[in-house]
């Protein structure tokens, strides 16, 4: 926004995704509406629809923006602990040491947009969603995936399907950053949490010896 509270061109679309994350979190999607949103960022009724046709169209960019975020933080911590040696997961290898960096990427994104990661689902899964939405989405998958065939490759990781994998890999991490949320933790500190499950991820990864 600009000093007199007016928007560049082209800022009007962050401001209202941005606007419509903080309304999600506090109300849920049920509480989203384009005409809401103009009011809470002081602009006319009108200016939202030249960004967004309706509110389905916002949920379908707020899911995109999502996986978008989510891709970028995943991409970003594979790449991060690439020239690890051990991680504090007890990762063997920087192979390990990287899918340790990618757990708790996700699961610090899973708990601080809780919401948001509800909707991103729910929108991918439905039955009209786009085929960029399906992509972004499978792209989250695929980028845990290729660290496993990484590892496979370098004898850090067991034999099997990468994607399979990936998909029990996710479902240690999304299950715990669940519990968190919903305060299932009891005196566990979440961050002491992450580590052991990912401890006791990376153990099961490992090639039997």
């Amino acid at each position: 926004m600009t000093a007199d509270g007016s928007y560049h061109h082209g800022n009007l679309r962050a401001a209202l995704l941005e606007r419509a994350e903080a309304v999600l979190t506090a109300s849920g999607a049920e509480g989203l509406s384009l005409r809401g949103l103009a009011r809470d960022l002081g602009v006319s009724h009108a200016a939202p629809s030249r960004h967004f046709r309706d509110r389905q169209a916002l949920l379908d960019a707020l899911a995109v923006s999502g996986f978008t975020a989510l891709n970028a933080r995943l991409r970003s911590a594979a790449a991060d602990g690439a020239d690890e040696t051990a991680g504090a997961a007890g990762a063997a290898g920087p192979v390990g040491a990287r899918l340790a960096e990618l757990g708790r990427a996700y699961v610090d994104f899973a708990v601080g947009h809780t919401a948001l990661l509800d909707l991103m689902f729910t929108v991918k899964h439905a039955e009209d969603s786009s085929a960029e939405l399906r992509e972004l989405g499978h792209e989250s998958l695929l980028i845990v995936a290729r660290l496993m065939e990484e590892g496979q490759r370098t004898g850090a990781v067991r034999p099997g399907d990468p994607v399979q994998l990936a998909q029990v890999a996710f479902s240690t991490v999304h299950g715990l950053a669940t519990l968190a949320v919903a305060a299932l933790l009891d005196d566990t500190p979440l961050s002491e949490a992450t580590e052991l499950a990912l401890e006791v991820l990376l153990a099961g990864l490992r090639p039997g010896r």
